[in-house]
């Protein structure tokens, strides 16, 4: 009878390790972030981004993610997202969003940083949205010792290299708009009179000027003459009454 009793504790000790390690997998559920050029001051580093499916019942509709700081909206571009997905620069961070995935199925997406920060880590905090309504915020960081329940996804960086500077700020996309929108310096104003100066400070008339003066000074002449022979008529009229 001892020896039937070692095969079944063993069996339950195995079912207990295994209800186990099946409910830390499911805690253990997050956003990870990963680089191949994790190291400060990177160039162009393409960064990819896996949300773990959480759900049995809904699938994840987009994701909404903080920038850290030292990195702008304008350093972020898109490389790949879901199919059917769209990449949307918000004023802190961006979004990725488009149909439900398979419930339990990973969002993954990737982005390309223009220049990673001069620091030791940088901290991604993520909103993950579900198909039933509830979201997932993936944004809490450690306190002393203890772990968070939903920790925001961390990259770590290795020192910058030798020689590595930060890139000048990017130009934001309201930036650049407002820059085309600006009137040319060489470009004329519909207000502006239209005349332009020499290199030596002359002024120069335009042609269409010119042919304005040509016809102001002609209507002028034939004015002139026309009152000099209703003056002559008026002189002539007065002689021949006083002859009579």
């Amino acid at each position: 009878m001892q020896r039937s009793r070692a095969p079944r504790h063993a069996l339950t000790a195995l079912l207990t390790a295994g209800m186990l390690l099946g409910a830390a997998g499911g805690a253990a559920a997050h956003v990870e972030v990963n680089t191949s050029t994790a190291q400060a001051l990177s160039v162009d580093a393409t960064v990819t981004f896996s949300a773990e499916g959480e759900s049995s019942t809904a699938g994840i509709t987009g994701l909404k993610v903080t920038l850290p700081a030292g990195l702008a909206p304008a350093d972020i571009t898109s490389v790949k997202t879901p199919d059917g997905w769209a990449f949307t620069p918000t004023a802190d961070g961006w979004t990725v969003a488009g149909p439900a995935l398979a419930p339990g199925a990973a969002a993954e997406f990737s982005v390309k940083v223009r220049q990673l920060p001069a620091a030791t880590s940088v901290v991604f905090k993520t909103l993950v949205d579900y198909s039933d309504g509830h979201t997932d915020r993936w944004i809490e960081l450690p306190q002393g010792d203890s772990k968070p329940e939903h920790p925001a996804p961390v990259l770590a960086l290795r020192p910058a290299a030798a020689g590595a500077t930060p890139l000048p700020a990017a130009a934001t996309p309201s930036a650049a708009a407002s820059d085309s929108a600006a009137p040319s310096a060489t470009a004329p104003s519909s207000a502006a009179p239209s005349v332009s100066a020499t290199a030596s400070g002359t002024p120069v008339v335009s042609e269409k000027d010119t042919e304005s003066i040509t016809t102001i000074v002609l209507g002028g002449l034939a004015a002139v003459v026309v009152l000099g022979t209703l003056i002559a008529f008026a002189v002539r009229r007065r002689s021949s009454r006083r002859d009579k």
